[in-house]
């Protein structure tokens, strides 16, 4: 072959061999390729960060990185929440919020940090999480009626905590009081972990806590359950009989958490974690964990997520406005 030929040759095969290298070192590497962070807008110790923490310890078995869980409380969840809105949308920087971050804030406050709308990509419930009527185990009471007796006989007096102004805990109490008629006093804290601890301390006289972040207080003689808010009783508290038993039919509330990521997070992300995050709670230890601890799993797709969300959003900005509750 002609010497010029040859260099050509050699020149050409050696810029494919290059292109071909940079094409390959300029691919994605595939999700996840480092640690995620999955964000929890409350303090340690609540439901919502129970779940996360269990969710975060599967995933980080399956993706073979690590999955950091970081609580970043306050203003009822509003500061973690925006923390991820405005994160970079990769994937790597998640949500675990619940009713009262997706579905309850954007009905309460008339001003929010991001778009409640725009501001995420719907990953995936995790858990459905019913409440517990806690009270100060030093306290009388033995029932339900027994704590509407109290309040009704000393309008104002008897106090209940919440995990924060328009969280599921508080709804509950207000919803409690339309149904039994009971007069009492709002506390709002920072998270759950927070208000069980007062209510321990016996500083506060009543709770609606998870049954997720509870059953193990009531087992242990440190708080004392009266009822619990879903339609059904809880499978980790069987004993204990639901409001709507104790003489308030119909009654049925409670909280949810779920995963979501910044808006804008590339949808093959989004839906690759979602199909883990529901491979993670079909597992049996998960499941039998999130039962025996009383939450019900249940895994949904991004589009079914999304629904939940606008649905409940819808629901208890009803309940806010007939109530005429104010983030204030």
């Amino acid at each position: 072959m002609h010497a010029g030929l040859r260099t050509s040759a050699l020149f050409f095969s050696t810029l494919v061999t290059f292109a071909s290298l940079n094409a390959h070192a300029q691919s994605p590497a595939p999700y996840p390729s480092r640690p995620v962070t999955i964000v929890v807008p409350f303090p340690p110790g609540g439901g919502t960060d129970v779940g996360a923490r269990l969710v975060a310890q599967k995933l980080s078995l399956k993706w073979g990185q690590p999955v950091i869980v970081e609580n970043r409380g306050g203003a009822a969840g509003r500061v973690g929440a925006e923390l991820v809105a405005k994160a970079k949308p990769d994937g790597y920087t998640l949500l675990v919020g619940n009713v009262g971050t997706q579905s309850v804030n954007p009905a309460l406050y008339k001003k929010m940090p991001y778009d409640p709308d725009k501001a995420f990509a719907p990953i995936g419930m995790i858990a459905e999480l019913p409440l517990v009527m806690l009270v100060t185990p030093s306290l009388p009471w033995k029932n339900v009626k027994d704590v509407v007796d109290a309040a009704k006989k000393e309008p104002g007096k008897i106090t209940f905590a919440s995990s924060g102004a328009g969280g599921a805990p508080h709804l509950a109490g207000e919803i409690f009081q339309q149904a039994s008629g009971a007069k009492m006093l709002h506390v709002a804290y920072k998270g759950g972990g927070p208000a069980a601890l007062d209510l321990m301390a016996g500083h506060v006289n009543i709770y609606f806590g998870t049954v997720l972040e509870s059953a193990g207080h009531v087992k242990a003689g440190k708080l004392k359950g009266l009822g619990v808010t879903s339609a059904n009783r809880s499978p980790a508290l069987p004993d204990l009989p639901t409001i709507a038993e104790s003489g308030y039919p119909g009654f049925d509330t409670g909280s949810w958490i779920g995963m979501l990521a910044p808006a804008g997070t590339p949808t093959a992300i989004v839906n690759k974690i979602s199909e883990d995050l529901r491979e993670v709670l079909a597992m049996p230890d998960t499941l039998n964990t999130l039962v025996t601890q009383g939450a019900t799993p249940w895994p949904m797709t991004p589009e079914q997520f999304d629904a939940r969300i606008k649905s409940d959003r819808a629901r208890y900005g009803r309940i806010i406005q007939e109530n005429n509750l104010s983030s204030e």
